[in-house]
């Protein structure tokens, strides 16, 4: 097939490994720097960008430590964080829309949010070494709890924000952070639009086993996973979770024929075996090879914008979003676009075509491109890459990194910054109140919590009784800013029945 042989393809691969190799290895780092990465295990992506940060700054020479904010959270509150999020993706999508649009426009989360997140903060304090250099948050809730202690004057060391996303919701940006690390200029710029003061473009991190690959390479994945020697591969991915309409999306692509569908459903052994059942024919779980099934492959098709996405562009892997969750997804299926590295499928008719072009045209290849010159000269042995694509748009006012080879990337500034030392945090006006004592001030907490968990208990019940459904198809076609259409009168119609049925 033209696919895996055209001129398209090994153009491609001869510009990710036909580039000079890095001879000049970097100044070792102090035995006694000593980095703390903060992150959360909510999904897989915050938790894969700080392994693979913990991995490149340990190959320098650094200690590192990883803390999960989840863990440090009281009462075991971050599992309830955890599992709640996870079954509003799953049952609920329109509510986490509602949520993710709302904290959009009012720059933050509310009040039950911080005080969760304030009740994180001594404990945190507690956890972090003596002998901490600097501290690097990859999940917003952590980056606002680094952020208020830096600010109050009990953490002294610079902290650090990676932006795992193309996308940056308000949240990601917090007051007394001192370093935002961003993937791209179109990140690093929402980054700037939402208050942040020292943003960075120094690119993302993926394993070093999501690489290019030539023919051989290729065709040997293939034969290890049992998937078709010739045929066109479209690898579909939803997250950790397998979250989002991955059914529907699967069933599309077997359809158009534009490829074979090859789908990870992560740890939902549900939709797995619905898969199956459907007749899609390579169907997997969790996989622990992804590189291989990368390499395996001639396009990504994802839906959340997320981690693994950035692995793709390291495998020289075209994107596609398409089908995409609420809140982040689209936000993310945005910016990847803007950026030019992902195509975003809004239209199924469009489903077709342009995953031929991306298999097998130009449109392709420029992606590949793009995708790979992401990694200019961060991996060790990879070589540094063409500038990096950063020069798309305006101007951000956001400081552009244009060191290249090892002294370029998120780990090689985040050891800057740790040498660099703290400076003075940002000065806040502080609202004399009076003063709450500990007890009180977890009995808030704890009640604020417990109304939160109660209000998601009854929007989970609404959205399963009998009225429902139409419910939740009214809120949703309120939500769709592109069909506006008469959802208001939908969902007043809808609510009507539902207390009608109530009511008999």
């Amino acid at each position: 097939m033209p696919h895996l042989g055209s001129t398209v393809h090994l153009r491609a691969l001869a510009v990710a490994t036909l580039r000079p190799r890095q001879t000049t290895p970097p100044r070792p780092p102090s035995a006694a720097e000593r980095i703390v990465i903060v992150s959360a295990s909510v999904g897989a992506g915050h938790d894969g960008a700080a392994a693979e940060l913990e991995r490149r700054l340990l190959a320098a020479g650094l200690a590192v430590d990883r803390l999960d904010l989840l863990d440090v959270l009281p009462a075991r509150l971050g599992r309830l964080v955890r599992d709640g999020y996870h079954r509003m993706l799953v049952r609920t999508p329109w509510l986490y829309q509602r949520i993710y649009s709302s904290t959009e426009r009012a720059g933050g989360g509310g009040p039950v949010a911080r005080a969760l997140l304030r009740s994180a903060e001594q404990r945190l304090l507690r956890a972090l070494p003596a002998d901490t250099g600097a501290v690097v948050s990859t999940y917003p809730g952590a980056s606002r709890v680094l952020g208020n202690l830096r600010l109050a004057g009990r953490l002294t060391v610079p902290v650090l924000t990676y932006l795992t996303d193309f996308s940056v919701h308000p949240l990601w940006v917090a007051d007394g952070v001192d370093v935002h690390l961003a993937l791209h200029a179109v990140p690093a710029a929402q980054a700037t639009a939402a208050g942040a003061r020292d943003v960075r473009v120094c690119g993302p991190v993926a394993d070093p086993r999501f690489h290019p690959v030539n023919a051989a390479e290729r065709t040997a994945a293939r034969t290890r996973f049992g998937l078709p020697a010739s045929a066109p591969l479209a690898l579909l991915v939803a997250g950790s979770w397998g979250v989002g309409p991955v059914r529907q999306v699967a069933r599309e692509l077997r359809d158009c024929g534009a490829a074979v569908p090859v789908v990870v459903c992560g740890r939902n052994e549900e939709l797995a075996e619905q898969l199956r059942a459907d007749g899609i024919e390579h169907v997997h779980g969790w996989v622990d090879d992804m590189p291989g099934l990368m390499h395996a492959a001639d396009v990504l098709v994802q839906n959340a914008g997320g981690l693994t996405s950035l692995e793709a562009f390291a495998a020289g892997l075209p994107v596609a979003s398409y089908g995409c969750i609420p809140g982040h997804g689209l936000t993310n299926a945005s910016a990847l676009d803007q950026a030019g590295v992902a195509a975003w499928i809004r239209d199924p008719a469009q489903l077709k075509h342009v995953l031929a072009e991306l298999i097998d045209g130009p449109r392709g290849l420029l992606q590949r491109e793009a995708g790979l010159a992401l990694f200019a000269g961060e991996v060790p042995g990879r070589g540094p890459a063409r500038a990096a694509g950063n020069d798309r748009g305006t101007d951000t006012g956001a400081h552009q990194d244009t060191a290249t080879g090892a002294d370029r990337g998120p780990a090689a500034e985040t050891v800057r910054v740790c040498r660099a030392g703290a400076g003075p945090a940002t000065p806040i006006t502080v609202r004399r109140t009076r003063p709450v004592r500990p007890t009180a001030l977890r009995l808030a907490t704890t009640t604020a919590l417990a109304c939160a968990v109660w209000a998601g208990a009854v929007g989970t019940a609404v959205a399963t009784t009998d009225g429902g459904p139409g419910l939740i198809h009214a809120i949703g076609k309120s939500l769709d800013f592109d069909d506006p259409g008469d959802g208001h009168h939908e969902l007043h119609t809808a609510h009507e029945a539902h207390a009608k049925g109530d009511r008999s």
